[in-house]
């Protein structure tokens, strides 16, 4: 039991800059303390002492203002930033080193019994009023941002805002390599841009060169058909590009043209 305190703890000091000392965190941390009580009563609500349970949470309810129903599972380094106005409902899992900000929903859409709240995979971001509603999962390190309303699953990695969320940053995979090897040939720099926040110019510029590989993929399937037609054919090399065509792009990327 000490050991998961400690680590809930420590969870607070590795994701809030303003935490100072334990004895800070353990008084003045509505979040910790409404993991502490939900400990005690998920506890209960597995012995069957549900009414108990139940009552606890409410009591930490009105405590910390935040609202974690007795049959959620958390897991561990669980950690809640200001917290006021969270709501977990009672089927949710959520997984390993999750964060959460104020006003987050973690709701279902159905008052059928049975699953119907979300899973959290582990890593999970999810910003300030985001409302995740339905028993559905989202992905490991996924981040959901600020006020989103997400109602379908997340895959692992990817990042989702607006009502209804949408995914804006796609999990990492075999595109993201021939997208970059083909910027390396063009010499395209998104300018400092991070992939969590993209710039719409930079999205255009590579949705162009995810079109430009499948045209190469086209047609060097056509020259394997072609070779297999007449042996004769020879397909010869594309000609390498110019450095020089491209220095209007490097160009705008340091700023040098308006």
């Amino acid at each position: 039991m000490f050991e998961r305190l400690r680590e809930d703890i420590n969870s607070v000091f590795h994701r809030d800059p303003a935490a100072r000392n334990t004895f800070e965190v353990l008084t003045n941390y509505p979040g910790l303390h409404a993991l502490l009580f939900h400990r005690f009563s998920h506890w209960l609500w597995g012995l069957g002492l549900k009414w108990i349970a139940r009552t606890i949470s409410t009591i930490a309810r009105w405590l910390t203002g935040i609202e974690i129903h007795p049959g959620a599972t958390i897991g561990r380094r669980f950690f809640i930033d200001h917290g006021m106005g969270v709501v977990i409902g009672e089927t949710t899992i959520i997984g390993d080193d999750v964060t959460l900000y104020q006003g987050v929903t973690l709701g279902g859409t159905s008052w059928n019994k049975g699953k119907r709240h979300p899973t959290i995979g582990d890593g999970v971001v999810v910003g300030a009023g985001a409302k995740i509603l339905g028993p559905f999962e989202v992905g490991a390190g996924a981040k959901v941002g600020s006020n989103s309303v997400v109602t379908k699953a997340v895959p692992d990695g990817a990042t989702v805002v607006g009502i209804p969320g949408r995914i804006i940053v796609k999990p990492k995979g075999e595109d993201d390599q021939r997208r970059k090897e083909m910027e390396e040939r063009m010499g395209f720099d998104a300018y400092g841009v991070t992939e969590e926040m993209p710039d719409p110019v930079a999205r255009a510029v590579r949705s162009l060169l995810d079109h430009m590989h499948a045209v190469d993929d086209r047609i060097e399937n056509m020259c394997k058909a072609l070779r297999k037609v007449n042996s004769e054919y020879q397909n010869g090399a594309l000609p390498p590009l110019q450095e020089e065509d491209f220095d209007c792009v490097r160009d705008d990327s340091d700023g040098t043209r308006g």
